[in-house]
């Protein structure tokens, strides 16, 4: 359940702050699943949490906690990343110039897939599938698209359906070009995400992709989340801005990927 091999226990405040992304991604969490994913006790979860609500991040309730501002963020269909959006924008107008009249894709949940998104408007006879609801609602309507919408279990902060249940509706499906989200990304690590539930819908997401596209602002090259999905080289195409490091360009394309610095 982590990201791959044993590793030294995070010290509380990287553990909270774990814990708050995990939050932040699923919506809510049982004491007892972050005590098992973190390998500590539940008397140290309570007392990460209570101090993450002393913060005004979270809502205690017996035997877990939810994200505070949950009903407001799903009232508004508002996602929890808005920072660097300036980056995203521009990643989502170059990546959206990737998809031609008569493609099929599928669109991953997230910020910066949903500048991808916003930009495909015009195109017709696309194919779409998503695990997004924003996603979906946003080009159900448009004429030229159809879109198909996985199965699953909500998550509210992420506006997005995950877990075995949508990555089972991807099997047997085949797209030109899957367009990826992802929380974090190292050269050792790989792509790296908050919490466990995406990850089977992901790796479906990547066996039905001929062309796999990942969209990513350059402020997430060199981090590490909570647990990995795989190595940098499951990916076709880096989609980035023009932050990233003359460094981190030349390994991830050492790597065999392809970079589009928007």
């Amino acid at each position: 359940m982590n990201m791959g091999g044993s590793k030294p226990r995070l010290l509380g405040e990287a553990r909270r702050a774990r814990m708050l992304a995990w939050l932040q991604e699923e919506g809510s969490a049982r004491v007892r699943t972050l005590a098992e994913a973190f390998d500590v006790s539940e008397v140290t979860v309570r007392q990460d949490l209570e101090t993450l609500e002393a913060h005004g991040h979270i809502l205690r309730e017996h035997g877990g906690a939810f994200l505070k501002s949950l009903p407001t963020q799903v009232r508004s269909m508002a996602l929890q990343n808005a920072g660097h959006m300036e980056a995203k924008r521009q990643i989502g107008i170059a990546a959206a110039a990737m998809v031609d009249d008569g493609a099929s894709i599928i669109l991953d949940a997230g910020s910066t897939t949903t500048e991808v998104a916003a930009n495909l408007a015009g195109r017709h006879d696309i194919t779409l599938i998503t695990n997004a609801l924003n996603i979906a609602l946003m080009l159900g309507a448009e004429q030229g698209f159809d879109v198909h919408l996985t199965g699953g279990h909500f998550k509210a902060p992420t506006l997005s359906v995950s877990g075995n249940r949508s990555a089972e509706y991807l099997h047997g499906m085949y797209v030109d070009r899957l367009f990826l989200a992802t929380a974090a990304i190292d050269l050792e690590a790989g792509l790296t995400y908050p919490a466990l539930s995406d990850i089977p819908v992901k790796r479906a997401m990547i066996e039905a992709a001929r062309e796999v596209v990942l969209v990513a602002d350059a402020s997430k090259i060199g981090q590490r989340s909570f647990t990995a999905l795989g190595g940098i080289d499951m990916v076709d195409v880096l989609v980035t801005d023009t932050s990233i490091r003359d460094e981190d360009r030349s390994a991830i394309e050492a790597a065999s990927v392809r970079v589009v610095v928007a």
